[in-house]
């Protein structure tokens, strides 16, 4: 079988603006014949998406991956509860963080690994508050214009 590199999908650029993230875990997706296809099309957003667990399973909602136009018949609802795939372990393991107040579930990219399957990155993240967002822009403010001068020194 030919190994191929990593081809990243969709990226959630506001999770880390609107959230800190605490962890992250890698997680497989259920998906259909024309699903797949969109997904190597890189017809994917999954930038109002969030997950949870129901009955000892992982699910994303909100993720949008839009028909496959060859697809007719065998396309499905794009904005369908998809199943995450994760071990036992881990999925125990997050039941015990979502239940701690304030913190969610998020999906941070989707790519498809070097074999060929569609793999999520998910984050067990807090909310940030208005005054955090507010000082993480000061910060890389000034971070930038301290790269800036000592450009202009050299």
């Amino acid at each position: 079988m030919v190994k191929r590199e990593k081809k990243m999908v969709a990226n959630n650029k506001k999770a880390r603006h609107d959230y800190f993230i605490e962890e992250i875990y890698e997680a497989g997706i259920v998906l259909t014949g024309t699903e797949i296809k969109s997904v190597r099309a890189g017809k994917v957003s999954i930038k109002e998406s969030y997950a949870k667990i129901e009955n000892g399973e992982m699910i994303v909602y909100g993720m949008n991956i839009s028909p496959y136009e060859q697809g007719n018949r065998f396309n499905v609802d794009p904005l369908r509860p998809r199943k995450l795939l994760l071990h036992k372990q881990e999925i125990r393991k997050l039941i015990g963080y979502t239940t701690i107040k304030g913190l969610t579930l998020i999906p941070l990219n989707m790519y498809i690994n070097e074999d060929g399957r569609a793999k999520m990155q998910l984050a067990v993240a807090r909310g940030k508050k208005n005054y955090d967002k507010r000082d993480d822009m000061a910060k890389k403010d000034a971070a930038r214009k301290i790269d800036q001068a000592m450009k202009q020194r050299w």
